[in-house]
């Protein structure tokens, strides 16, 4: 879809008026929170910039079975930007995947919620993703089995942008194109903020959406926040036939904590106060 209102000069980014938080998205950041909470550590504000995404994923897109997790015919989404995992277990947590008390368990011992998501030990996860860059692979591969084996499930790959600097991504994405894997979807988390700075002065992504044109994908740009910006961009896929398709969704990181939001410092913290974390739960409050 077009970008809402202009372009601001300093970096390009379109500019959206993105709708007020409604209940059901401060409801999973206040979830993460608790989780961060409970585990003392944690890469919050990666978490909430693709809160959205995952919601309307699970929520209005994604066939899946909660109660089988390894059901054949599910769709499978991937979280390759593992670290944004607290915003995964809140969701897995609220479709019935593991009871919401495991939350407050995050990144303890005896848990199985570590600080990235792991397969085989998390229902609902589709690949172990502590390691950027390999999201992309695996679900090239899980599309062209469900081609192989003629089943309509759906692959969905949800990625940071600070991820795509990767050569992996791009030999990834190369193949999904040369094989027209319109099962595929993308969808960029594109927060512009990594780990220790802004993507253009790390690594500049733009042109974004001709370099994902180029490698064959069909692209699609949205307010990664507006849930109903969302829907529609996802009710339309796959956007071309015999192409995959990407979705570059304009984020804000740490988006519904304001006092986190743009903020590089808050990338992950490794132990947090009791006033860090009440500051955080009155923040939500007042999204």
């Amino acid at each position: 879809m077009a970008p809402a209102l202009t372009e601001t000069p300093l970096d390009q980014t379109p500019v959206y008026q993105t709708p007020a938080l409604d209940q059901r998205s401060k409801d999973l950041r206040h979830d993460c929170v608790a989780a961060m909470e409970g585990g003392g550590r944690g890469h919050l504000p990666s978490a909430l910039s693709l809160m959205e995404i995952l919601r309307v994923l699970y929520d209005d897109v994604l066939s899946f079975r909660s109660d089988q997790p390894d059901w054949l015919e599910r769709d499978r989404c991937i979280l390759s930007k593992g670290h944004g995992c607290l915003g995964l277990y809140a969701v897995l947590a609220d479709k019935g995947y593991f009871p919401k008390a495991e939350l407050l368990t995050y990144c303890k011992r005896d848990s199985i919620l570590g600080g990235h998501p792991e397969r085989d030990k998390v229902p609902g996860v589709e690949a172990s993703t502590g390691a950027l860059g390999h999201g992309l692979g695996i679900g090239v591969g899980m599309a062209l089995a469900a081609r192989i084996q003629k089943r309509d499930s759906r692959v969905f790959v949800v990625t940071g942008d600070g991820e795509i600097n990767e050569g992996s991504v791009w030999e990834s994405a190369m193949c999904a194109g040369k094989h027209g894997l319109d099962n595929l979807t993308v969808l960029v988390d594109y927060n512009k903020l990594q780990s220790y700075g802004s993507t253009y002065d790390v690594q500049d992504l733009e042109p974004l959406a001709d370099k994902w044109q180029a490698f064959g994908f069909a692209v699609d740009s949205v307010d990664g926040h507006d849930v109903a910006d969302l829907q529609q961009s996802l009710k339309r896929l796959p956007y071309t036939a015999g192409k995959p398709s990407v979705v570059i969704c304009h984020t804000v990181k740490g988006k519904g904590i304001a006092h986190i939001e743009h903020q590089a410092g808050w990338h992950h913290k490794s132990k947090i106060s009791a006033e860090e974390i009440d500051a955080l739960y009155k923040a939500v409050e007042a999204a």
